[in-house]
């Protein structure tokens, strides 16, 4: 007889919300009992889920009773309040928010990377960005044959990154703009149809953003590489869904591309995208949708002989937030990690 999880979604009006339904019905996720939470603005509404009207209930501290994993997408500040309320009520929390990403006893997962770090949790597991994601799954397998030494990324980022609304700006943009109109910006800082600008996360001192300093810190800490040299440029692009990413990479030795290529055709999670031909390579339009990231363009580095460029294109609400925490839920139950290490301790 399959065991079944009582499992909670924290969040479950949002985008990745909505993603995380349709995952765990995609991928039949053993469910005894799913339970809806969102804020009080959002609660009342009524979700399909496996045949059944399922009703958003207020998020509140007898929420997380009997709950055995909550998937959290609400936000970092939600978060902080309710994961811990969370892990005391016996859940374990895998959160999709920057709140705990970086707190030296809480595991950054990727599973096609570093699912070992998943049994050292204590309630609360963390999914890294989406642009991280993407990336640690196109260059790992790379790195376990030579250990990188560089990462050089720039990031082509869609609207759908800043959720729902977001992308409905950038139509209502359009549609202004193809009229004649001024199109005005609510979510984004600038219009972003027809345009693009840097990230807009808050500037670090460095001249750095947030969005790019999160693929340095992340990047390391998921690798075991506190000292990798790693720098992002994160851009934000007028598209609706799935990001791209230019990837350069330097080893110490050179990386034939026929060996690259050949690992990453092999490798989980990658999906492997070269017409040389057509020059028909990853594109946001094919990756929309998809659980792989698409990788491409690969191709000697010309300034370097020891460096290697790709090209990749993944969907950020699916593998860069939704299905991602999904994996680690199955991880968790594939390997029997629910009871948390500060427990047995």
């Amino acid at each position: 007889m399959v065991e079944s999880y009582r499992v909670a979604i924290l969040g479950a009006t949002g985008a990745v919300g909505a993603e995380l339904l349709q995952l765990l019905a995609q991928r039949q996720f053993p469910l005894a009992e799913l339970r809806l939470l969102a804020s009080p603005r959002s609660a009342g509404q009524q979700i399909s889920f496996g045949g059944e009207q399922l009703t958003v209930k207020p998020v509140d501290a007898h929420s997380f009773n009997g709950i055995d994993i909550v998937l959290a997408s609400a936000g970092g500040s939600t978060s902080k309040v309710w994961a811990p309320i969370a892990v005391q009520a016996g859940a374990v929390v895998i959160d999709n928010s920057s709140a705990f990403r970086m707190e030296r006893d809480v595991p950054l997962v990727i599973p096609e990377v570093n699912p070992h770090a998943a049994a050292s949790h204590k309630g609360i597991i963390a999914n890294p960005n989406c642009t991280t994601i993407l990336l640690a799954v196109a260059v790992y397998p790379l790195h376990q044959v030579q250990p990188i030494q560089r990462i050089v990324a720039s990031t082509y980022q869609s609207a759908s990154g800043a959720g729902a609304r977001a992308m409905e700006e950038v139509k209502i943009q359009a549609a202004a703009i193809l009229e004649g109109k001024k199109p005005k910006a609510e979510i984004f800082p600038y219009p972003l149809a027809f345009n693009l600008f840097p990230h807009n996360s808050k500037l670090t001192d460095q001249g750095y953003c947030e969005e790019e300093m999160k693929m340095v810190n992340e990047t390391r800490k998921i690798f075991g590489v506190p000292n990798l040299r790693i720098t992002a440029t994160c851009v934000r692009v007028p598209v609706l869904r799935a990001h791209s990413e230019s990837i350069n990479l330097e080893f110490e030795r050179p990386f034939g591309v026929a060996e690259a290529r050949d690992i990453l055709s092999r490798s989980p999670g990658v999906k492997l995208v070269e017409d040389w031909s057509a020059n028909y390579f990853p594109m946001p339009i094919d990756a929309s949708g998809q659980d792989d990231v698409l990788v491409g363009r690969i191709r000697q580095d010309l300034s370097h002989a020891c460096g290697l460029e790709l090209w990749l294109c993944g969907d950020q609400i699916r593998k860069g937030a939704a299905l991602n925490a999904v994996q680690i839920a199955e991880l968790l139950v594939q390997k029997n990690l629910l009871k948390s290490t500060a427990a047995i301790a």
